[in-house]
């Protein structure tokens, strides 16, 4: 399906939709604030996005099979451009058009693994934890330990409306490390594009990545990803340019590689097919959830995910209310006992000294960010 084919607003709720179209023309501030029409919503929670880094794990467990250092930062590119369909044109295919996640609760949490295969070693693992609520800032791990190769990272939203679209400037980064076996770890610096939501005048919104991101090697090795989406009169939707640039020490010429990350690219240098995700992927195997705490995303939101998935809005909105409305009392009673809510599975500490140090090699703006430590207390999934 096309990004804007599909009718995102039922007939019945096209008024609703035009009064929340002229209240994002008139808010100022960020737009997370502001409450969606139930029809408007997608039935999964935001923790949930985090696995979308491992939907081809495959991908992931390959990096540390590179030979070299060349070959890894090309496998650490080649798995980052094949997460970002699932991340970004998922509710697209599924739904018809970009849908707005559910917001997560202060403390809600999603567990989930990929299984053990030969090609790909052990078991991949996913730990969420949603960190903060106001901002929103979701947390989160993947670890595939037989590969030696993890995944932490956090992610949040600043979120405005400029000339009929919705921008979003995502604010955070990953780190991935790779354990070689020669007890050597590399390490690679992750930062996130911005995001442009188009079509809401069409009732069929649908996301565009733009301006640019890096993956930054502590080998020196720097991949400068540019996003240029389709604009009014040409373009190519979702089109990327990504130029891996080797270290001041190597005198090779640089990889550039072209394509659409929803479909596929070709490295220019030697014509070959660079990503592919036009094959299926692999969802992540979650607990059912009758088995789940009361703090895991499927069932926490399960009621307001049915009534949605059903077309049933007046209960999904009155689910979510409800369970908002327990938050708020739940920070009531923290500042009236003087008390701060505690996370499970990370800690955050105010300048992440990888962020800082690998920045550096490529002028990151802003030139530190805060990060959240993985305390290696997830469950055994």
């Amino acid at each position: 399906m096309s990004e804007q084919a599909g009718e995102a607003v039922p007939a019945a709720q096209k008024s609703s939709w035009t009064s929340f179209l002229k209240s994002l023309a008139g808010f100022t501030g960020d737009l997370s604030a502001m409450t969606a029409p139930p029809f408007i919503l997608s039935p999964t929670s935001l923790t949930e996005f985090p696995a979308y880094w491992c939907e081809r794990p495959e991908l992931f467990a390959m990096i540390a099979d590179g030979k070299n250092e060349q070959q890894r930062a090309l496998a650490v590119l080649r798995w980052f451009i094949s997460t970002l369909k699932g991340q970004y044109t998922s509710r697209n295919e599924s739904m018809g058009s970009e849908k707005k996640p559910l917001n997560p609760v202060l403390g809600e949490l999603f567990y989930g693994f990929w299984p053990e295969t030969k090609e790909r070693g052990g078991k991949t693992t996913l730990v969420v934890e949603q960190v903060s609520h106001h901002p929103p800032i979701t947390a989160y791990r993947i670890a595939n330990d037989a590969k030696g190769i993890v995944l932490t990272g956090h992610n949040a939203q600043k979120t405005s409306f400029s000339a009929g679209s919705i921008i979003v400037k995502q604010v955070g980064h990953a780190v991935l490390t790779i354990s070689l076996p020669s007890g050597n770890q590399e390490e690679y610096l992750i930062t996130l594009p911005r995001l442009r939501i188009d079509g809401l005048w069409y009732g069929s919104p649908y996301i565009e990545l733009v301006e640019t991101s890096y993956i930054q090697s502590s080998t020196g090795w720097l991949s400068t990803i540019e996003y240029k989406g389709k604009g009014y009169f040409s373009g190519t939707s979702h089109s990327f340019k990504a130029t891996v640039t080797p270290p001041a020490h190597v005198s090779q010429s640089p990889h550039v590689i072209q394509g659409t990350w929803h479909t596929t690219s070709t490295d220019r240098q030697n014509g070959a097919t660079f990503h592919d995700v036009t094959t299926p992927k692999e969802e992540v195997i979650v607990a059912p959830i009758a088995e789940q705490a009361e703090w895991e995303s499927r069932r926490l939101w399960h009621g307001v995910a049915k009534g949605i998935r059903e077309g049933d809005f007046e209960s999904a909105s009155k689910e979510k209310t409800r369970i908002e409305n327990e938050q708020r009392q739940r920070r009531r009673d923290e500042t009236a006992a003087g008390t701060k809510w505690e996370l499970k599975h990370f800690e955050h500490i105010d300048n992440c000294p990888t962020y800082e140090r690998l920045g550096k090699l490529f002028s990151a703006n802003p030139p530190t960010e805060d990060a959240y430590v993985y305390l290696n207390n997830g469950p055994s999934v």
